[in-house]
């Protein structure tokens, strides 16, 4: 079967509306029973999809950002980030991304750290004049920062599909991550500069700094233990949610905040969250599986190498695909689809596999906050009740940052790779 026909048979199963999960299982089967091959492939693709302690962090990185996002942990370090950069041109806004890095470094999610900032920012932002399309388009694109900025559930499972060191990629994620959080900054400023209709916070006193930072600091030192951890050697990406999710228990205990109800709605919405990315990863296992066996990520890779026989050329292919993919797929089934389809070109033209997985997640965070199915426009949505097209209008400029931030990390690949070489 053709590379053609498989991608349209794929196509056509995902327009039908079928889970992406089932499409990727169901198809995967179909072209193993196709090739004669037995199925009982698959029922051992199930197990082996799923029994890797790799995969292990992401519950545990989900339920720590679960239990932080419903004991009010945003609120904390939005008051932080505002008292100390509140007064600045566009300081709420930079409040808010510096919040959103704050939480991408203990959540790995984006959904997750777009809805925790954006509960306390937006109606403060909106409440003091800014914009409501640059508040919304702002909160969209600061919660992306949650994949790309490490522990990241994607580039997890990134590592575990192309066997990189996972300590290796989060350690290449912090610079594009803090390249992301100047520039979305930097429009920030000069858009509400523009603008001109919000209202500039008074200074901060340093007894109230001080006791906004003292609220937010058990968080701070949380993302620093997590980081300091896993980079120093200490211990590995798994062991550090394990520990991650006991530590945010222990802050909410100690603040008082860890109720019942606030452990069982976490838990109930981490096994939601888990359970909807481990049938993804089975389903993306079945049909890794069955393309590898016809042969199409080798056919690919010919492909490549006969027509776009430079680097250079591939990527601008492929990430054209991938934009274009986004319009239809949300990020992680781009992940699960296209790391096993692409990375044989990869590895055949010399490219940096660590490099790649931050240049592929960068892409698919693009597909977080752009239409039709962009995850974080309609979390933000549900914040505000504002129109879709508001939100989408406000994240446009962002989508045209984040391409930006491709392009320099193309140019200057050690934007990526110093921090990892040190």
């Amino acid at each position: 079967m053709t590379p053609f026909l498989i991608f349209g048979a794929l196509l056509a199963l995902l327009l039908t509306g079928i889970p992406v999960a089932f499409t990727l299982g169901i198809l995967g089967a179909g072209l193993l029973a196709i090739d004669g091959l037995p199925l009982s492939m698959v029922a051992s693709t199930l197990f082996g999809g799923i029994n890797d302690f790799v995969l292990l962090a992401i519950p545990l990185f989900l339920l720590m950002s679960n239990l932080l996002l419903r004991g009010g942990i945003g609120r904390d370090l939005f008051v932080a980030m505002q008292s100390w950069v509140g007064h600045w041109p566009g300081g709420l806004g930079i409040a808010a991304l510096l919040s959103c890095g704050v939480f991408s470094a203990i959540s790995g999610s984006s959904i997750t750290t777009a809805a925790t900032v954006g509960t306390v920012a937006i109606p403060e932002m909106i409440k003091r004049g800014y914009s409501r399309s640059l508040t919304l388009g702002l909160m969209a694109a600061g919660g992306t920062l949650g994949i790309i900025i490490p522990p990241s559930v994607p580039l997890i499972i990134y590592g575990a599909i192309t066997e990189q060191s996972i300590g290796q990629l989060f350690l290449a994620g912090v610079g594009p991550g803090i390249l992301l959080i100047v520039l979305f900054g930097i429009y920030v400023v000069i858009a509400s500069a523009i603008q001109g209709t919000h209202q500039a916070m008074p200074r901060a006193t340093w007894p109230e700094r001080l006791q906004a930072t003292r609220r937010a600091l058990p968080t701070l030192l949380l993302a620093g233990t997590i980081l300091g951890g896993i980079y120093g050697g200490i211990f590995t990406p798994t062991e550090a949610s394990g520990i991650g999710a006991a530590v945010a228990m222990l802050i909410l205990a100690v603040s008082a905040r860890l109720s019942r109800t606030v452990f069982l709605g976490a838990v109930r919405d981490t096994v939601k969250t888990t359970t909807v990315i481990f049938l993804i990863v089975i389903g993306a296992k079945i049909f890794g599986q069955a393309i590898t066996l016809y042969q199409l990520p080798a056919q690919l890779a010919w492909l490549f190498e006969d027509y776009f026989n430079t680097a250079t050329l591939a990527l601008l292919l492929i990430a054209a695909m991938l934009i274009f993919i986004g319009f239809f797929l949300e990020s992680m089934s781009m992940l699960l689809i296209m790391v096993p389809v692409l990375m044989p070109t990869v590895l055949a033209l010399g490219i940096d596999p660590i490099w790649f997985g931050i240049f592929f997640v960068l892409l698919i965070e693009i597909a977080l906050i752009t239409p039709p199915v962009g995850l974080n426009l309609f979390v933000i949505q549900s914040l505000d009740r504002a129109p879709l097209g508001v939100v989408a209008r406000g994240a446009l400029p962002f989508v045209a940052i984040m391409l930006g931030s491709v392009i320099l990390i193309a140019v200057f690949p050690q934007i990526v790779l110093a921090i990892p070489g040190l």
